[in-house]
C-alpha cells in the first residue's frame, strides 16, 4: 500500500518503516494513526517481512500526537450536549489510538525501534510497544501528557512498568521531564546508545539482518511466547510453550537447522 505519512523500504527480509512527517517533527495527526495501524498489520501478514526496523525522518523520532488532532477532538466533543455521550465518544477515540499502537506489539515480526532526537508522548507509547529499542546520544524521551493536563492513555503507563523501574516511570509521568539517553540505557529502556543516527542505523540494521536469517517460524513463536508470559504466571507460560512446540517444533526449519549444523553451513529458511 501507499502511505501518506510512512515510508517502507524492504531488503533481505528486513522492512524499514520510517515515520515521514519531518515538517511536523513526525507528530501524528488522525491520518497518521490510521496508517500506523495499517502499516504494522500489513507487515505482520507480509511473508517477505521477517523483522521490522522503525525510525523517523528529520530531526525527531516522533513528537507524539499532533496538536491539530487534539483541537479537532475538542471541537467534536463540544458538539455533544450530553456529558455521558461526550465521554463515551472520547473513550472510543482513545481506543482507536490504542489499537494503532497495539498493532506494533501484535505484529508477528520483531520490531526494532531506532530513536534519535525527541521521542515525546505518543512517540514513547510507540517505542514501548516495540520489541527492542536503540538510540543516539542526543535522543531524549518524555511523557508530556502531564504538561497538557492529561493522563497518558495510549500505552506508556501500561507497558513502561514492564521495562523500567516503577519509581522511574512514576517520575517521568508525574514531572514530564526529559529522560536522557544515558539514563535510558542505565535503566533499560534502550539496549545501546550510538554516537549519531548513521552509526545507529547501521548497527540496528545489522541486528535486524541477524534476526532475519533465523527461522521465521521460530522467531514468531518466541515473540508470541514472550508476550503471553508477560501477562500470565510462570506455570501458565510453561504450559503455553509446551503446547506451542507440540504444534510447531517439528518443522522444515528444524530439519534445515540440524542439517546445516552437521554440514557446518548456513541454513536458508522459507518465509
Amino acid at each position: 500500500m501507499d502511505y501518506q505519512h510512512f515510508l517502507i523500504q524492504k531488503e533481505g527480509g528486513v522492512s524499514h518503516v520510517l515515520i515521514n512527517r519531518p515538517q511536523k517533527v513526525n507528530s501524528l495527526d488522525e491520518q497518521s494513526w490510521v496508517e500506523l495501524k495499517e502499516v504494522f498489520r500489513e507487515l505482520s501478514s507480509d511473508p517477505e517481512t521477517r523483522v521490522v526496523v522503525l525510525s523517523g525522518e528529520g530531526k525527531y523520532f516522533c513528537a507524539g500526537i499532533d496538536v491539530s488532532l487534539l483541537i479537532g477532538m475538542n471541537m467534536k466533543g463540544a458538539t455533544y450536549s450530553c456529558e455521558g455521550r461526550r465521554g463515551e465518544w472520547v473513550r472510543e477515540m482513545a481506543g482507536e489510538l490504542q489499537i494503532a499502537v497495539n498493532a506494533i506489539e501484535e505484529c508477528k515480526k520483531p520490531v526494532l525501534a531506532a530513536i534519535h532526537g525527541g521521542c515525546i508522548g505518543g512517540g514513547l507509547d510507540i517505542v514501548a510497544a516495540c520489541d527492542m529499542r536503540y538510540c543516539t546520544e542526543s535522543a531524549t524521551f518524555s511523557l508530556k501528557e502531564i504538561d497538557m493536563g492529561m493522563v497518558a492513555d495510549i500505552g506508556s503507563l501500561q507497558r513502561l512498568p514492564h521495562i523500567l523501574p516503577d519509581g522511574i516511570v512514576r517520575e517521568l509521568a508525574y514531572t514530564g521531564r526529559k529522560f536522557l539517553s544515558h539514563e535510558a540505557l542505565t535503566h533499560g529502556l534502550v539496549h545501546c546508545v550510538y554516537k549519531d543516527k548513521a552509526e545507529m542505523m547501521d548497527a540496528v540494521k545489522h541486528i535486524a539482518k541477524q534476526i532475519a536469517d533465523k527461522s521465521p517460524l521460530s522467531i514468531r513463536g518466541i515473540k508470541q511466547n514472550i508476550l503471553y508470559s508477560r501477562e500470565h504466571s510462570v506455570a501458565d507460560g510453561l504450559e503455553y510453550a509446551k503446547t506451542w512446540n507440540a504444534a510447531m517444533m517439528i518443522s522444515d526449519d528444524l530439519k534445515k537447522a540440524g542439517e546445516a549444523y552437521m554440514m557446518k553451513t548456513k541454513p536458508e529458511f522459507a518465509n
